[in-house]
């Protein structure tokens, strides 16, 4: 069964560090949303953006392995 929950996880999160930075990114735009909720551009730019850096960042750290 732990096999099963693995390999089901591993789908989801097959890199870790993407995951956290996509996570950091998440939480730093729900906190741009929160604070500024009259500026809602400037979250979903946080969030495009981030988002868009960690997956280049991450497919670099792959691509020098």
């Amino acid at each position: 069964m732990m096999i099963l929950l693995r390999e089901l996880a591993g789908l989801f999160v097959d890199d870790g560090a993407l995951a956290l930075a996509i996570l950091a990114v998440v939480g730093l735009s729900g906190t741009a949303a929160m604070l500024m909720p009259e500026v809602s551009l400037a979250a979903g730019a946080i969030l495009l953006f981030g988002c868009l850096a960690a997956l280049f960042s991450s497919a670099a750290c792959t691509g020098r392995r």
